[in-house]
């Protein structure tokens, strides 16, 4: 038991700011993704700090399951509110909430990388941050041009050009990974 007091000790005197920051970019993303998608209703004592213990989990123990666990819980309260309570769906939550749940993914893969006393570049937390905003972007303005689209119709509902549309960004992307593969 004092081995292990001891480990514990000198892992803490060890610790770097990098993982640290990284790991709490986890926390705060995850946590206003989980705000931005539960109902205003619910967001009160016990279930907005059981929130924060949900986004807590993935900054803490980012390869285990539980950033697939805040993931799920921040669906289900997308689904609770926009179902149950009635909220109606808007572009700019579903945009926000969409590029939050990706800007935790993508955070949490990079801290489940670093050790807590890595000695990091901090060239490599922007570039990593800045692949991520170019994703976050591309994907919102795409998006929101396929929204756009969906007005567009002779019945008003422009459900077959969207689904053409999406199956064109999907056979793109399918072509431009099949090409990066075969350019190694």
């Amino acid at each position: 038991m004092i081995a292990r007091l001891k480990a514990v000790r000198t892992a803490a005197g060890r610790i770097t700011l990098a993982p640290i920051l990284v790991r709490f970019g986890v926390f705060l993303v995850t946590f206003a993704g989980l705000l931005l998608s539960y109902p205003v209703q619910m967001l009160q004592g016990q279930t907005l700090g059981a929130l924060a213990v949900v986004a807590v989990a993935p900054a803490v123990s980012p390869h285990r399951f539980w950033p697939s666990f805040a993931t799920l819980v921040t669906v289900a309260g997308w689904v609770l509110a926009t179902d149950l309570h009635e909220r109606p769906i808007t572009l700019w939550r579903l945009l926000f909430v969409a590029a939050l749940l990706y800007l935790a993914h993508t955070l949490t893969a990079l801290a489940a990388l670093l050790p807590y006393d890595a000695a990091v570049d901090p060239d490599l937390i922007v570039r990593w941050l800045t692949r991520a905003g170019t994703v976050v972007l591309a994907t919102s303005v795409l998006g929101v041009l396929l929204v756009e689209l969906a007005r567009v119709g002779s019945d008003g509902t422009g459900r077959m050009p969207v689904t053409i549309a999406g199956l064109l960004v999907v056979v793109g992307l399918t072509a431009m990974l099949a090409w990066l593969l075969r350019r190694r």
